[in-house]
């Protein structure tokens, strides 16, 4: 048996897991899905770290999920705990010294997403939209739930902090790509991955949220037995 530690992105919870819990442990393994303390001003990614580690106190070595900016968060928990491996899902790779404000511009995502519209035939200059971003590919009904039960206010503190480590941790790492992210296009995607982690990630489909729109693909990703070590990010 394994335990999988699923954290969520920015402003949601761990609702956005529900589909993907079942899956697990119908296939004989544990879940754990902290709540981090997004929507608190005082809490930065320390605290959301502090949030992890406790909530996987008893389950030795799990796999650790970290669903796009939870990859600020999930190298700080594997210095301080043991980690079998890290998957990062759709995630905001960061560099050393970075902050989360920083890394759009620095990585080109806003020039990345706007060609995407553009290819797509989608207004390039269209007001952010959570629907028409992360939920597109997700029935109506289920869009909905995501809307009211799965988002939740996101404080700016973590945002403004540089992120603390020095190199990515010694822990095997694997890369999730979603073949239909609107935010994060697989092309954008793959050359991050390749600049800041030295490997090439793995692709299932469905958008930004492909735990809700393709919880099985995602989980038969989880299950298999491949693992990658990349380098350290560039600082």
């Amino acid at each position: 048996m394994t335990t999988f530690v699923l954290l969520p992105g920015a402003g949601s919870a761990p609702w956005y897991w529900h589909r993907v819990t079942p899956l697990l442990r119908d296939c004989g393994h544990d879940v754990v899905t902290p709540d981090l303390p997004y929507a608190d001003d005082t809490a930065g990614l320390r605290a959301y770290a502090d949030t992890v580690v406790e909530a996987m106190s008893g389950h030795d070595t799990p796999v650790l999920v970290a669903h796009s900016m939870s990859a600020f968060t999930a190298p700080l928990v594997c210095e301080r705990v043991p980690v079998a491996q890290l998957v990062l899902l759709a995630p905001m790779i960061p560099a050393p010294g970075e902050t989360a404000g920083q890394w759009w511009d620095n990585t080109g995502q806003p020039r990345a997403q706007r060609d995407l519209a553009v290819r797509q035939g989608r207004d390039p200059d269209a007001g952010f939209d959570v629907a028409e971003l992360f939920l597109h590919d997700l029935d109506p009904g289920l869009a909905r739930q995501a809307l009211e039960l799965g988002e939740r206010g996101q404080s700016a503190t973590p945002f403004a902090e540089p992120w603390p480590l020095d190199s990515w941790p010694d822990v095997p790492t694997r890369v999730v790509s979603c073949t239909d992210d609107r935010i994060f296009p697989a092309d954008f995607l793959r050359r991050l991955t390749r600049d800041r982690l030295g490997l090439d990630p793995e692709e299932i489909p469905g958008g930004h949220t492909a735990m809700l729109s393709h919880p099985h693909e995602l989980v038969e990703t989880l299950l298999t037995p491949t693992a990658s070590r990349g380098s350290p990010p560039a600082s």
